[in-house]
């Protein structure tokens, strides 16, 4: 990614939701404390319900993260927006940020064990189908919640929204992937350009992984973000009919690998 479209995403990370349902919890991946945000299913109460992480953009997790969350819970999902970085980590600037993102993109063993130290949290909680989990992420989150997959967690699903494709420690043998797969990307995105798009798709073929990528039209980076503005000459612009398409696409999703 270049540097100058890091700085575009990250001025436009503020969010339209405000009111939150769910509740702060604290967790552990070894001596590390984080911070994270968990919204029950509010459907049939008492009756266990699949689980979705939802992985942050590079600011640290926050107030978009969490209204996706209660969309979640709405839609009769327990759902779990977790912390990447530690708990009271939360980057104040471009430079800060760009900086902590690096960590966990340039070291996937570090990134799989932080997401999957989240996963493990999330399988111990009440009123959770342990059997029945998916993974979602934007941006930087994108990115991770195909770090999870890659792994070989054992999963459902994993979703990336306008998230970077590229690892460095690709799949290289078929079986490793157990989740099915689901990317959202602009199809003018200039920070994931179509070499990583296709090389991404190469690494799922070799992984024989259940794989899908559906590119939007017209559609740049942040497309799900309404505060991105509306000038995709910039890199970075909200696309309403993409962003409400890659949701709807996405709940269909969740339904599927969750049906049986």
């Amino acid at each position: 990614m270049k540097p100058i479209f890091y700085i575009l995403a990250a001025a436009f990370l503020l969010t339209p939701f405000t009111a939150h349902a769910g509740e702060a919890v604290v967790y552990k991946d070894g001596d590390v404390e984080l911070e994270g945000y968990w919204a029950a299913s509010t459907c049939k109460e008492g009756a266990p319900a699949p689980v979705v992480l939802i992985v942050h953009q590079w600011h640290g997790l926050g107030a978009y993260e969490k209204g996706r969350a209660d969309m979640l819970a709405a839609d009769c999902y327990n759902a779990f927006a977790v912390d990447m970085y530690g708990k009271g980590i939360r980057p104040a600037n471009n430079d800060e940020a760009g900086k902590e993102a690096t960590k966990y993109k340039r070291d996937s063993a570090l990134a799989r064990k932080r997401i999957t130290a989240a996963l493990d949290f999330a399988k111990a909680r009440p009123g959770i189908d342990a059997s029945k989990i998916a993974v979602m992420g934007y941006c930087f989150g994108g990115t991770m919640a195909l770090e999870l997959a890659r792994s070989g967690a054992d999963i459902d699903g994993a979703v990336s929204f306008h998230g970077a494709l590229a690892t460095p420690a690709p799949v290289k043998e078929p079986g490793v992937i157990k989740a099915s797969v689901q990317v959202h990307h602009g199809a003018d995105d200039p920070m994931v350009p179509p070499e990583e798009v296709r090389g991404f798709i190469d690494e799922m073929n070799t992984a024989d992984a259940d794989w899908m990528v559906t590119k939007y039209a017209h559609a740049v980076h942040s497309f799900t973000e309404k505060e991105a503005g509306n000038d995709p000459s910039k890199g970075v612009a909200y696309n309403e009919k993409a962003d409400h398409r890659s949701w709807s696409a996405t709940l269909d999703f969740l339904k599927e690998i969750f049906a049986n």
